[in-house]
């Protein structure tokens, strides 16, 4: 009888052992938030590769906060932005034009003022004289919930593209571009342009802006991915829509990783299964808007919402660059893109 135990326990532990390799290892975690970690960016320090830096929210209703983390994980106490009032999404752009100088920025939304804020990195310094108003002409649906920038090559404009918490299709305008720039009283926002489908259920949050290509991807959670060009010059024309099936539940924080010439793989966090849905960021050889699923990612992650992801080199650690993706435990989790690229198909 205790020969049969033994077998028993043996084989637990195999399978154990099965599942685990299967599921993809980060290789730090950031130290906790105070309360609900959401979306990260990363900021790439040009001159110390090493000395980047992961950038992240707390989207408290009060308490809130935008917190620096190093890139084994470790919170920079002298880096943060607090109190905010629920900021959701951060994104990150280099050489805005402020004050006869160029600097880097973080954007992050804040739900609770119906706002966007600019700070200036690598300090979090904010420039924007408390924040910059959003969706100001719809007194109903102008909670703020996703941002994301866009700098567009040809004569390095600007955008923030921001998504609302709720409402309606809204005659595909349901999300609104604004050109940032900056005088003497500080940044401000104009608003260029409303486009954007919404499928009419759960949110919109997750955006993510490929500058190089000029296209916009935004999680329409319960439907798909949908595609826009990031230009407003360039019109509304929605380009694709992907993603529709296979998803467990939300499809929340859509990240890019960039292969060179103009190839590479688009992420799709799917909240329910603690996967990664990856995409061919080129699309078909046919079709550029056509983008097939290439593989479901196991991750470590737990009801993953926003993520992040860049191919530069960030010392000897991360040769391939990083994925950064949050998880609910009010951590974020760093990954070797290595070990993403081993289970990929190319």
């Amino acid at each position: 009888m205790r020969f049969v135990l033994i077998i028993i326990v043996g084989l637990a532990v195999s399978c154990s052992q099965v599942k685990n390799e299967k599921v993809i290892q980060p290789k730090y975690i950031t130290d906790p938030v105070k309360h609900d970690s959401d979306d990260p960016a990363i900021w790439i320090n040009s001159e110390n590769p090493q000395e980047s830096m992961i950038i992240g929210t707390d989207k408290h209703e009060i308490d809130g906060g935008l917190y620096a983390f190093s890139l084994d994980g470790k919170m920079d106490s002298t880096k943060k932005v607090y109190p905010l009032d629920r900021p959701n999404n951060v994104d990150i752009a280099y050489g805005f034009l402020y004050a006869d100088d160029t600097v880097d920025v973080a954007v992050c939304s804040e739900r609770g003022k119906s706002a966007i804020r600019v700070f200036q990195l690598p300090e979090l310094k904010p420039i924007d004289n408390g924040g910059l108003s959003v969706f100001e002409d719809d007194t109903l649906y102008n909670k703020v919930m996703g941002v994301s920038l866009y700098t567009r090559p040809s004569d390095l404009a600007l955008f923030a593209i921001v998504s609302r918490k709720e409402g309606e299709n809204l005659d595909g305008s349901y999300l609104y571009q604004y050109l940032l720039s900056a005088d003497s009283t500080g940044v401000k926002a104009d608003l260029v342009r409303k486009f954007g489908k919404f499928s009419g259920t759960k949110e919109i949050e997750a955006i993510c802006v490929d500058d190089e290509l000029g296209y916009v991807y935004y999680s329409d959670e319960h439907f798909g991915v949908r595609k826009y060009y990031a230009d407003p010059d360039m019109g509304n024309e929605e380009l694709a829509t992907f993603g529709l099936t296979g998803f467990a539940d939300d499809r929340e924080g859509i990240s890019i990783y960039d292969t060179g010439e103009g190839t590479g793989y688009i992420l799709v966090s799917d909240q329910g299964a603690n996967k990664f849905h990856v995409f061919p960021r080129e699309g078909s050889p046919e079709n550029p808007h056509q983008h097939e699923l290439l593989i479901a990612l196991d991750m470590n992650t737990r009801s993953s919402d926003g993520s992040e992801s860049t191919s530069a080199a960030l010392g000897e650690e991360f040769p391939s660059g990083v994925f950064v993706a949050m998880s609910d435990n009010k951590t974020f989790e760093i990954y070797d893109w290595r070990d993403l690229l081993e289970k990929i198909p190319h």
